[in-house]
C-alpha cells in the first residue's frame, strides 16, 4: 500500500470515529401486551438494517427451526429473547437491551414483558428511555396491558410514544381498523401530557413500514418507524436544567487534594459557580473541575467529574450538590407515586430503606392516599399495596433530603424502596411534591431532658420487649417482672396487647397492614416513655422482625431488650386461655399468628425464655438476672 493510501485510509478512519462521536443517541422501549410482536419487531430491525452478523444470522436460522414460531420463515424475536425459558414459552420474561446503529443516530432498545406479572420489568426499562413503541395487535386492539403500559410509560417521564398497529398484515392492511385503533389511544392517552404520539400501521415479521414503505398499505401516508426513530426531536432537557450532582465519593488520595465525585444529574457547572449543600444550607464556590484527561471549563449532565471547592465545608457521601441560584426541596416528607415491584405487600408503617441519587435512608409509607386502576385511572382506596400495583403515597424519612418533583427532574426525583431485611429492590417512585408539615415543623430544644428525668428516678430506662406467640406467657411474666421493679421502688409502665387496643389502637383490625401500624404506635409510646426516664415493659405478639427492628432503632443502643418467650405452638394452642385459637381453626378468627398468619422468630433476642417447659416465675427471675448484669437495677 502506498504512504498516500495509507494516509488516506487513517484520514478515513478519524472522520468515521468523529461521525459516531457526535451522533446522537436514542434510548426507545418496545412495550404492550403479550404476543403482539415487540421481540420480533426488535430481531426485524436488526435484520433489515444488516446489523447481524454472519454468525448470528446462522444461529438466528438454526434457532428458527428448533424454536421458531413462524414456520420455515425467520423468527426475529429469538434475537432478543435470550433466556431459554422465553423461547420455550414464546415470552419475554426479563429486560434485553440491544445497541444498534444506523447512519444518522444510535439507539439502545429495551425489550420489556408483556405478561402483567412482569409489569415491573417493563417500568425498569421505562425509567430511562425518551421514546416507547407501544405494540397493539391489529386483531386484538386496545388491551388492558396496553393500558397499563401506556399509563406507566406517562408516570415514568416518556413524553414521545409511537402506537405500532402491529400484525397489519392479519386484518388484510384495513385502513379502517389502523384508524380506529389509533383514534381510540389517542383518545384514552388525552390526559398523560404525551408530547407527541405518532400512530404506524406495520408487520414486524414482513417488514411493511419497519425500514422501507410498505406498498400494501397506500393509504397511510407518515413515516416509516426507522425514518421516525432516526429523526424524533428528543432534546436533551436535562443540560438545560438546574445543577445537580450527587456526591458518590469523597476523593481525598493526599492531605493536599479533597475533591467530591458523581456524575452530574442535570444543568451545567463551572469554576467559579457557586454551589449549595441541599440538605446542610452550606455554600461555597467550585475551584476546579477535575476529570482523568485534565481539568475542565465545564461539564454537563452525564459527565462523571470530581469538584474541588474554595472552602472547607462538610459534604459526604449521599450529599447533593445544587445551584445556589435554583435549589431543590429539602424535606423528611413527601408524597410519591409508588410502584410495587415485590410479592410482599407493601405495609404503611413498616420501615424499608430509600435511596435517592446516593443517598440511602431509612423510611416508612404513612399514609396510602389511593391506589391507580392502570385499567380505568380511577382513584381506589386501599390499606396495602401489592405487586405491580400503583399508589399515590405519604412518605416520612428519617432525616431531611434534597429533591426536586419528578416531572422536573428524572433524576433527583426518583427513588428505589429497598427492604430492610433482604437487602431485595421492592419498588419505585416518583416524587411528587414535599408536603407541607414537613417544612414548618421542627424539635424543640427542651431544657430537661431524658437523662435528668432518669436521675431524679435513680434508674436506666429500658424498654424491655416481650414477644412470643399467644399463650406464650408474656403478659404473665412481664406482669411478674413489674411487681419485682415496683417493690424495689422502680418507675415503670407496662404496656400490653390487648388493653392497647382498646383505646390508641382501638381503630386497628387484625390485617397485616393493622398489625404493622399497631407496633409502629407502641414503639413511638415506648420512645416517649423512655424519654421520661422510665422502664417500660412491651407484651405483644409484634409477629413481624421488622417491625421490632424498627422499634429497637428509635431508641439509642441498649436501651431496648428484647424477650422472646419460646414457646412451641402446640403447647401455646394447648394453653388457649382465651379460647383464640379453637376459634382460629373453626375459623371463626381471620390472620391469627401461628396459625393463619406468620411468626417470625427473633434471631438473636437479648434473651430466649423457654416459656413452654419452665415456671413463670423462673422466667420472670431470669428477666430480672438480665436486667442486674446490664445494670438497669442492683
Amino acid at each position: 500500500m502506498s504512504e498516500a493510501a495509507e494516509n488516506l485510509s487513517a484520514q478515513d478512519l478519524i472522520a468515521y470515529l468523529a461521525q459516531q462521536e457526535n451522533k446522537t443517541l436514542l434510548r426507545f422501549l418496545t412495550c404492550g401486551s403479550v404476543d403482539d410482536g415487540k421481540s420480533t419487531l426488535i430481531g426485524r430491525l436488526l435484520y433489515d438494517t444488516k446489523l447481524l452478523f454472519d454468525d448470528q444470522l446462522a444461529t438466528l436460522e438454526r434457532d428458527s427451526k428448533k424454536h421458531g414460531t413462524v414456520g420455515e420463515d425467520i423468527d426475529f424475536a429469538l434475537l432478543v429473547d435470550g433466556l431459554e425459558a422465553e423461547r420455550e414459552q414464546g415470552i419475554t420474561i426479563d429486560v434485553a437491551y440491544r445497541f444498534f446503529t444506523t447512519d444518522k443516530r444510535k439507539f439502545i432498545v429495551a425489550d420489556t414483558p408483556g405478561h402483567e406479572q412482569y409489569t415491573r420489568n417493563m417500568a425498569t426499562g421505562a425509567s430511562t428511555a425518551d421514546l416507547a413503541i407501544l405494540l397493539v395487535d391489529a386483531r386484538k386492539g386496545i388491551l388492558t396491558q396496553t393500558r397499563r403500559h401506556a399509563f406507566i410509560a406517562s408516570l415514568l417521564g416518556i413524553r414521545h410514544v409511537v402506537v405500532a398497529v402491529n400484525k397489519i398484515d392479519l386484518v388484510d392492511y384495513s385502513q379502517d381498523i389502523f384508524e380506529k385503533i389509533r383514534d381510540d389511544f389517542a383518545e384514552f392517552a388525552r390526559n398523560f401530557g404525551f408530547k407527541q404520539i405518532v400512530a404506524i400501521p406495520l408487520s414486524a415479521r414482513f417488514g411493511d413500514n419497519v425500514i422501507a414503505r410498505s406498498e400494501r398499505t397506500p393509504w397511510y401516508k407518515g413515516p416509516t418507524l426507522l425514518d421516525h426513530l432516526e429523526t424524533v426531536e428528543v432534546e436533551d432537557e436535562q443540560l438545560a436544567k438546574p445543577f445537580r450532582m450527587a456526591v458518590q465519593w469523597v476523593n481525598r488520595p493526599n492531605l493536599d487534594f479533597r475533591g467530591f465525585s458523581g456524575t452530574i444529574a442535570s444543568g451545567t457547572v463551572r469554576p467559579g459557580d457557586r454551589i449549595v449543600v441541599a440538605a446542610s444550607g452550606r455554600t461555597s464556590t467550585v475551584a476546579r473541575i477535575v476529570t482523568a484527561d485534565g481539568d475542565l471549563d465545564v461539564a454537563g449532565a452525564g459527565d462523571a467529574v470530581t469538584l474541588t471547592l474554595a472552602d472547607e465545608i462538610d459534604i459526604s457521601r449521599g450529599d447533593l450538590l445544587v445551584a445556589a441560584t435554583d435549589q431543590p426541596e429539602v424535606a423528611d416528607q413527601f408524597a410519591a407515586h409508588v410502584i410495587w415491584m415485590h410479592e410482599d405487600h407493601l405495609l404503611p408503617g413498616r420501615p424499608y430503606l430509600v435511596k435517592i441519587g446516593t443517598r440511602t435512608v431509612t423510611a416508612q409509607v404513612t399514609e396510602i392516599k389511593h391506589k391507580i386502576d392502570v385499567n380505568t385511572l380511577d382513584h381506589l382506596a386501599a390499606k396495602e399495596l401489592g405487586l405491580n400495583e400503583v399508589a399515590v403515597c405519604n412518605f416520612s424519612l428519617s432525616q431531611p433530603v434534597g429533591f426536586d418533583a419528578y416531572t422536573a427532574n428524572r433524576e433527583t426525583g426518583a427513588f428505589i424502596i429497598i427492604d430492610r431485611l433482604s437487602n431485595a429492590t421492592v419498588g419505585a417512585g416518583m416524587i411528587m411534591f414535599g408536603l407541607r408539615r414537613a417544612t414548618n415543623i421542627h424539635l424543640q430544644a427542651l431544657d430537661v431532658n431524658k437523662a435528668a428525668r432518669a436521675n431524679l428516678k435513680g434508674q436506666k430506662p429500658v424498654i424491655l420487649w416481650f414477644t412470643g406467640l399467644s399463650g406464650a406467657g408474656k403478659s404473665t411474666i412481664a406482669n411478674i417482672v413489674e411487681k419485682y421493679l415496683l417493690a424495689q421502688g422502680r418507675h415503670t409502665y407496662m404496656l400490653d396487647g390487648d388493653n392497647v387496643r382498646h383505646g390508641l389502637n382501638r381503630d386497628l383490625g387484625f390485617t397485616e397492614a393493622d398489625r404493622v401500624e399497631n407496633i409502629r404506635r407502641v414503639a413511638e409510646v415506648s420512645k416517649l416513655m423512655i424519654d421520661a426516664g422510665l422502664i417500660v415493659l412491651v407484651s405483644f405478639i409484634s409477629p413481624f422482625r421488622a417491625e421490632r427492628r424498627m422499634a429497637r432503632e428509635l431508641v439509642e443502643e441498649g436501651e431496648f431488650i428484647e424477650v422472646f418467650c419460646d414457646t412451641p405452638l402446640a403447647i401455646a394452642e394447648s394453653r388457649d386461655p382465651k379460647g383464640l385459637y379453637k376459634k382460629a381453626r373453626a375459623g371463626q378468627i381471620k390472620n391469627f399468628t401461628g396459625i393463619d398468619s406468620p411468626y417470625e422468630p427473633p434471631e438473636n433476642p437479648e434473651i430466649r425464655l423457654e416459656s413452654g417447659t419452665k415456671s413463670v416465675e423462673l422466667l420472670a427471675e431470669e428477666v430480672i438476672a438480665l436486667l442486674r448484669s446490664r445494670g438497669v437495677i442492683v
